[in-house]
């Protein structure tokens, strides 16, 4: 499973300008303002040697009231989530006492703490931490999260010890299906209706499901393993201590998956949270299928409007296929289990270069790139680079100007022309160096060589033009001189 890393300090020190640059997304928002985040935020970290979870927190303050004794609590709770704490302070303001609050708070949950001092920029880093030693919490590191100065080194020390769980790839690993979505909507009915037997714990009570339960099975000469997860509701709604782990859980969960099925209520259809939550799994590349539970619950009448509902507020997934199903009385569960396989061998699929590059020729014959200043973008071959999800590398020039929309119409060729069924395409582009182009550029920057162009040397070929230049230049000065002698011989 991933780390989990919580990010935890005083308000206003930068936790959530952090958070930004860690996951390379803009989910947190910034402002000089203390207080601005409240809720636990949480995002895959892309930053460091190894994938990992991290959790923005709201400011920790000693004697809490009104809304941030609310604050104080979620943050709470990312402590006991959290194996590993970065706790920041502010290099501008110093060590403070709100600061030695912190880092009694983060002792006393026993788990490994790495103090960061933000806002170092253009400072010496030995100055900006010398007052913090007084904190013994360890050797500070000095950053600037907004101009991402000692982030690299700062992750290094922070994850030191993990280790990238191992890809399994091979055609005889087992298919990993993470069952996810909000709590009471029928997640363990569907691992029971998969495996045949009550083997997870299935009630009418939201919470049943606490942790996220492997279930390994076989089915069809194939083997599959099975994560039950935990339901993920609005964080303002979980009371239960257990229950708070659930969303870092959903999200290891995730990372851990060839193929997402996000579950829903067909009675209660998508939620915030749901969207949310799909969008995480997007993220990360996986294959997502949507089951929409309890259909049989639907009057006929009102089938195709709550279909319509759905389709609309998921719009922005157009290949992920759904499926209506009935777990607790098995309606559509077996038509779910062979899309799942078939989205699994669509994210593993091998694409050879030649079938990738005619397809991109095909593609830009139907429809050619658009002009950038005049001059068309070329897109001159493609080849794979890696899987799950399908990725692949578009080489040409200009390929900087390729708009979201091109891009967009080559993913949906790509994923017609070699059945990509319900996974995200990553498309790369990437402009190739001329090397003629690059040759001319440095043969004219260099001085070296006899006979070439510069700034003090015109060159063999220009010293006839420079000669009569300076001819001309002669002739023009003395006219002028001639011109302003002609009145004292009058």
């Amino acid at each position: 499973m991933l780390p989990v890393i919580a990010l935890v300090g005083r308000p206003n020190v930068g936790k959530s300008t952090l958070f930004n640059a860690l996951t390379g997304t803009r989910d947190a928002i910034v402002a000089d303002v203390p207080g601005v985040t409240r809720d636990r935020q949480y995002g895959f970290g892309r930053l460091g040697p190894v994938p990992y979870v991290a959790i923005d927190t709201g400011g920790l303050v000693e004697n809490p009231t009104g809304i941030e004794a609310q604050m104080r609590v979620q943050t709470e709770r990312a402590i006991e989530e959290a194996d590993r704490f970065v706790f920041l302070a502010d290099a501008r303001s110093g060590l403070t006492h709100q600061d030695e609050f912190v880092a009694r708070e983060l002792r006393r949950a026993g788990k490994p703490v790495f103090l960061a001092v933000n806002k170092a920029e253009g400072m010496d880093p030995a100055v900006v931490s010398a007052e913090f030693h007084a904190l013994a919490l360890g050797e500070p590191y000095a950053i600037s999260a907004s101009h991402g100065q000692g982030l690299e080194a700062l992750m290094e020390q922070v994850l030191a010890g993990f280790e990238p769980a191992p890809v399994e790839e091979t055609a005889n690993a087992a298919i990993r299906i993470a069952i996810i979505g909000r709590p009471n909507v029928g997640k363990s009915t569907l691992v029971n209706r998969l495996l045949g037997e009550e083997r997870v714990i299935a009630s009418d009570q939201p919470g049943t499901t606490r942790d996220s339960i492997l279930v390994p099975f076989r089915r069809d000469e194939r083997d599959f393993l099975l994560i039950d997860t935990a339901g993920v509701r609005r964080r303002s709604k979980v009371e239960d201590v257990i229950e708070r782990v659930s969303v870092a859980k959903t999200l290891q969960a995730i990372e851990h998956a060839h193929v997402v099925v996000l579950v829903l209520d067909a009675h209660e259809g998508v939620g915030e949270h749901d969207a949310s939550v799909l969008g995480l799994a997007l993220q990360r590349g996986r294959a997502v299928l949507i089951a929409v539970n309890k259909w049989d619950g639907i009057p006929m009448e009102q089938r195709e409007e709550v279909r319509r509902q759905i389709a609309l507020k998921l719009d922005f997934v157009p290949f992920a296929p759904f499926h209506f199903i009935s777990a607790r009385h098995g309606t559509g569960v077996g038509e779910l289990i062979a899309d799942t396989i078939r989205a699994y061998e669509a994210a593993m699929r091998e694409m050879r270069t030649p079938e990738l590059t005619r397809t991109l020729e095909h593609a830009m014959t139907v429809h050619q790139p658009p002009l950038v200043r005049g001059r068309r973008i070329k897109l001159r071959y493609a080849h794979q680079g890696g899987r799950n999800p399908p990725r692949i590398v578009i080489h040409g020039n200009q390929t900087a100007h390729v708009p979201d929309s091109y891009a967009r119409y080559l993913a949906n060729v790509f994923r017609k022309t070699f059945d990509l069924y319900a996974t995200p395409v990553q498309l790369e582009f990437r402009t190739d160096v001329n090397p003629f182009t690059a040759g001319k550029r440095e043969r004219r920057d260099s001085s070296s060589r006899p006979g070439k162009a510069t700034p003090r040397n015109p060159g063999s070929k220009n010293r006839r033009a420079e000669a009569q230049r300076l001819k001309k230049k002669r002739l023009k000065a003395q006219r002028q001189k001639e011109g302003r002698e002609a009145p004292k011989s009058r």
